[in-house]
């Protein structure tokens, strides 16, 4: 990050984690049993109705506390609007959509902010609560931990069908629903679990967030492609050639950290696939795997799959089998 040499000091004593990690989110420590745990995502429309692109908003934004452990209480929006081309209308069902997600996970909204833009932008600035020694990390994987994943991925792939139509109504049902789905119950299950580590996958698609997780803890990990869930339509999508530049650019990137093996072209674009409010990527120990996959079938996560295990050879390196 040497684009941020130039800022201020970034470290401070009860700032547990900061941006020089890679993290999910902020966590600064309020008082010896109680942490503050920040995030900010927003994005142009991924979705033709505006409630469902609202929905996706929320879910995604409250990913980042999930993924770390917190509980979400607050939320503030982000709102970028063209004002002259597009009715307030539609602002109002996006709004209407994050909304529900909100109530859903028991997070207030408690206000935000407007400007007026060319392109429309929502998002959400979030808030939650954890205890400081429950915090999960990106960077806490041992050799011999299994790697689990509680969504299928190919959300990428196929919003790109959804923006230029091609998608079936039902693919595109799928797609959104497991896109609206909070990782709330995952979050529990990982916790109940003591999972060592853990991220969401997002906009650096499978491989990049997995390699921040090796990078941290000098571990690396084998993939197994046949156990990794995908979303139904994905492939097709991916076989075609038809994947949005920022998983183009993510398959680019990770050619410098995995050995793809025997993966072919369409499973590479599905693992550099850019998701948007993807699952967890969770790190557990052999002795607690079965306890977070009952719980994770318990809490009805869109999927609760062993895609992995992390080793002690190859530090930093993704190898795919």
């Amino acid at each position: 990050m040497r684009y941020l040499d130039n800022l201020p000091a970034l470290r401070h004593p009860d700032l547990l984690v900061g941006i020089d990690g890679g993290d999910d989110a902020a966590v600064f420590r309020l008082a010896d049993d109680l942490a503050l745990v920040q995030s900010v995502d927003f994005f142009s429309p991924i979705a033709d109705e505006g409630y469902d692109w609202g929905r996706i908003v929320a879910a995604n934004a409250l990913s980042d506390l999930y993924a770390m452990g917190a509980r979400p209480i607050t939320a503030l929006q982000l709102v970028g609007w063209p004002r002259d081309t597009l009715p307030f209308s539609i602002l109002g069902e996006t709004m209407c959509g994050g909304a529900a997600v909100l109530a859903e996970a028991g997070c207030l909204l408690v206000g935000g902010h407007s400007i007026d833009d060319r392109e429309p932008k929502y998002g959400m600035a979030v808030t939650g609560l954890a205890h400081p020694d429950e915090i999960v990390t990106n960077v806490g994987a041992r050799p011999g931990d299994a790697l689990v994943l509680t969504k299928p991925i190919g959300t990428g792939l196929l919003a790109t069908g959804i923006k230029n139509g091609s998608i079936s109504a039902q693919d595109r049902r799928r797609a959104v629903e497991v896109m609206a789905h909070l990782n709330a119950g995952a979050s529990r299950a990982m916790l109940r679990a003591r999972a060592r580590a853990a991220t969401d996958v997002t906009g650096f698609g499978l491989l990049g967030h997995l390699e921040e997780m090796i990078r941290g803890a000098g571990v690396g990990v084998e993939v197994f492609c046949a156990s990794v869930p995908i979303l139904p339509g994905a492939a097709t999508f991916a076989a075609e050639g038809a994947a949005p530049g920022g998983t183009l650019r993510n398959l680019s990137h990770s050619e410098a950290f995995t050995d793809f093996g025997v993966a072919d072209a369409t499973m590479r674009l599905l693992l550099a696939d850019a998701q948007t409010s993807g699952g967890l990527l969770i790190a557990v120990g052999p002795d607690r795997l079965d306890e977070l996959l009952d719980g994770l079938v318990a809490e009805e996560t869109p999927a609760a799959a062993v895609i992995g295990r992390f080793t002690d050879e190859a530090a930093g390196r993704i190898s795919l089998a």
